[in-house]
């Protein structure tokens, strides 16, 4: 008998009966893919049952009664600043990332810590035992509490998390693991719900707390079904260039805390290490008295962080000069080369244009915009701005100068690692800190012409 197929589409896992360029419900075009059909077993998760499931009661919301959730704590701060102050018991967190990013590494490294007092099963599909062990004693985890287990069939994996009753369950990775009870090759679309599917009800029917490890796609986002990201409680997402040593941590989904909060870690031989101090740490090595740097200061969640913009602006001899963006949005780098011109009197469109911010951030709030504009302004006429200034704002269309939120903040932390002056919108009068001074402007004419340009 010819096996039937069904067809899914691979960002948000809405099932078709046949091919289309464009799924019908996240109307995403060319993700529709074709696998065979889940089997009855399947469909059910593929967890072994011994008779039938207990019907669930209905409840008055009155009548339930629930305590506060002792989370817990993975041994590294900058982590469960992320998670929202530590694990959730029967929580499903799923860590994502490039390859070579980071991600079995942290979660190995939290078994040293988990498994003092907790037992820690970690199953591996990508590596073997001794692979598992050498890379175990190289990152200092000795800890007798720690199972190993390379399996990658959901259902000899479900079973051995029921016969050993781990209180953490780490599985690497998501895409490696299979239902035999489904045909489709491991890492596809029913693959990958079946054996989520079947973690999920572990850790919710056991209150085992279950880490995922899922590789991501050239488009950077996880891969697999978008219905992934939809099943568990909090999505990690891994972010920084591999070739560098800063790696950031950031929660793109949480139920049990912000998705506002960042760990940032560093890459060493060893392992990663918790950057306590992120805003001194991305700005070590800044040259001195350099055109084209300024500092600004972003908020993460509830930290402030200073972050070092660099602009790079040169003749160019080409009829459509070049641009270039990393760390800022490339459209919003244009609006405010734009901007600049416009209102600002400095002849940058005949110019190749580069744009990048130090150690791998991504500034997405409008509070650099006034840091970009200077150091544009400073690499344009090569002029420094100077090592102890630094500027917060939003800039509009018309060149004003807006204030954003939580700028006491911003501007202690400016203070706090040795400035002396702060370039601000005059909608932002806050109390100066000892030691800096608080400059104001109206526009960005005004801001460039306190600079001197």
């Amino acid at each position: 008998m010819k096996a039937k197929k069904v067809f899914y589409c691979t960002q948000c896992g809405n099932e078709l009966h046949s091919w289309q360029g464009q799924c019908p419900a996240c109307k995403e075009w060319n993700t529709i893919v074709e696998a065979p059909a889940e089997s009855k077993s399947a469909a059910r998760g593929g967890v072994r049952r011994a008779g039938p499931a207990p019907r669930a009661a209905v409840r008055s919301l009155r009548e339930i009664e629930y305590g506060d959730e002792a989370r817990v704590s993975t041994g590294m701060s900058e982590l469960d600043r992320v998670l929202g102050g530590g694990a959730v018991p029967g929580s499903l967190i799923l860590v994502g990332g490039s390859p070579g990013i980071g991600k079995s590494t942290l979660l190995l490294q939290i078994c040293e810590f988990l498994s003092q007092n907790r037992r820690v099963l970690y199953v591996s599909g990508e590596e073997s035992e001794r692979q598992l062990k050498m890379r175990a004693e190289r990152l200092g985890v000795k800890s007798g509490g720690m199972y190993l287990l390379t399996e990658t069939d959901i259902n000899e994996i479900i079973a051995a998390a029921e016969e050993t009753a781990p209180d953490i369950l780490i599985a690497d990775s998501i895409q490696t693991l299979y239902n035999p009870d489904n045909a489709s090759a491991p890492g596809g679309v029913g693959q990958v719900k079946d054996c989520a599917m079947s973690l999920l009800r572990l850790s919710k029917s056991s209150g085992i707390t279950v880490f995922l490890v899922g590789h991501v796609n050239k488009e950077g986002a996880i891969a697999g079904p978008m219905v992934l990201e939809h099943m568990v409680d909090c999505v990690l997402n891994f972010e920084g260039e591999p070739r560098t040593s800063f790696r950031i941590l950031r929660a793109r989904k949480n139920r049990f805390g912000s998705t506002n909060e960042i760990g940032v870690f560093e890459m060493r031989g060893e392992g990663l290490r918790e950057v306590k101090n992120p805003s001194e740490q991305l700005l070590s090595g800044r040259p001195h008295d350099t055109p084209g740097t300024c500092v600004t200061c972003v908020m993460e969640g509830s930290r402030p962080i200073l972050a070092e913009i660099q602009a790079l602006v040169a003749p160019s001899s080409l009829g459509v000069p070049r641009r270039n963006a990393t760390g800022i949005d490339y459209n919003r780098a244009m609006m405010l080369l734009a901007v600049l011109e416009k209102r600002g009197g400095l002849r940058v469109g005949a110019c190749d244009t580069y744009l990048n911010v130090i150690g791998g951030l991504e500034l997405e709030e409008p509070a650099a915009d006034l840091a970009t504009v200077l150091a544009l302004a400073s690499g344009y006429r090569d002029i420094p701005i100077g090592d102890d200034v630094a500027a917060i704002g939003e800039v509009g269309l018309t060149g004003e100068l807006r204030a954003v939120s939580q700028t006491e903040q911003r501007v202690a932390e400016i203070a706090r690692l040795g400035f002396r002056r702060c370039v601000l919108p005059r909608g932002a009068v806050v109390k100066a800190p000892d030691g800096l001074e608080l400059v104001y402007a109206k526009n960005i004419t005004e801001a460039l012409g306190l600079l001197k340009f």
